[in-house]
């Protein structure tokens, strides 16, 4: 009877009641977890060592180890070139989407004529990457005028990040913060066009921010630039953790890796290759996320 009296306390506490409706908030996801994920999951790591054949009787599956993961990193070039670029991409695209996702949502969060109308031109993006509009992109013309402009638009972006390059090497700026920076104007499309949900999510945390701290702030003195720093900027730290989880898992789901999986699968028909490269993109965005993750950890503000 006292084990169970210890958890009936335990549950009755606030950190316990905490913990009792995390679990049945997750429930819904973890049930849909173990009956559609986690079988194919295990049979993706089955397969990833095995080497598949379809014949008269049927699929034959043969053990051989780590072939397909030396197979993928050594012998095909075009899966371990991709994977560095996309790696790449996502280390150095995932904090200018989130600093530039927090920088519009202070701007966004002021009180100006056509607020609303900014708003929805920021997010405009995130309804355009939207099913019916991706199927309209896949017509001739549509295609034609999206090569066309995406054509111009690198012409620009060449031309000014070049200027921005001498400009900044002429004051002594270093060499790797110049060729970042300037990499950041050459990636403002991608920069815009994946930033419309964490704009919207730092947006909703900058709202939920108490008045009277900014009133208590201003009655001390306080500037704009400290009060973003001291109030803003802790208080929506949590958010950029949620926004750098969210946006690396959205860089992975719109990686070019993974149409060579699906191609080297069902192309080809290599499954136990294509497992084997599944896996080793799934590890590899699984160590950014635990590294991205533990590092920002320990920055969070939690307001009890």
């Amino acid at each position: 009877m006292k084990p169970i009296a210890n958890i009936r306390e335990k549950l009755q506490s606030y950190e316990g009641q905490k913990a009792f409706w995390g679990f049945i908030f997750v429930f819904p996801w973890l049930i849909g977890f173990i009956v559609f994920f986690m079988i194919p999951l295990i049979n993706s790591l089955r397969y990833s060592l095995s080497n598949i054949e379809a014949s008269s009787e049927g699929i034959q599956i043969t053990y051989i180890g780590f072939t397909n993961y030396v197979q993928a990193l050594t012998v095909n070039t075009t899966f371990n070139r991709i994977l560095v670029e996309s790696l790449i991409d996502i280390i150095v695209n995932v904090p200018l989407i989130v600093i530039f996702s927090l920088f519009l949502a202070v701007v966004l969060n002021q009180k100006f004529f056509g607020r609303s109308v900014s708003r929805a031109i920021f997010f405009l993006p995130v309804i355009l990457a939207s099913g019916v509009i991706m199927n309209l992109e896949s017509s001739s013309l549509v295609q034609a005028v999206n090569q066309q402009a995406a054509s111009s638009s690198g012409a620009i972006n060449a031309l000014s990040s070049f200027e921005l390059e001498r400009m900044m090497l002429r004051a002594g700026v270093h060499e790797t913060i110049v060729l970042y920076l300037s990499g950041a104007v050459n990636r403002i499309y991608d920069i815009v066009s994946q930033s419309g949900v964490q704009i919207l999510i730092f947006l909703a945390g900058i709202q939920s921010i108490s008045p009277q701290l900014y009133e208590a702030s201003k009655v001390e003195g306080a500037t704009g630039y400290e009060a973003f720093w001291k109030i803003t900027l802790p208080m929506v730290s949590p958010l950029i953790l949620v926004n750098v989880i969210y946006t690396i898992i959205d860089s992975f789901s719109r990686s070019p890796v993974t149409d060579v999986i699906m191609s080297t699968g069902f192309d080809t028909f290599n499954f136990g290759l294509s497992s084997a490269m599944a896996w080793l993109y799934f590890l590899s965005i699984m160590l950014i996320l635990m590294v991205s993750t533990y590092f920002i950890s320990k920055r969070v503000f939690y307001q009890e």
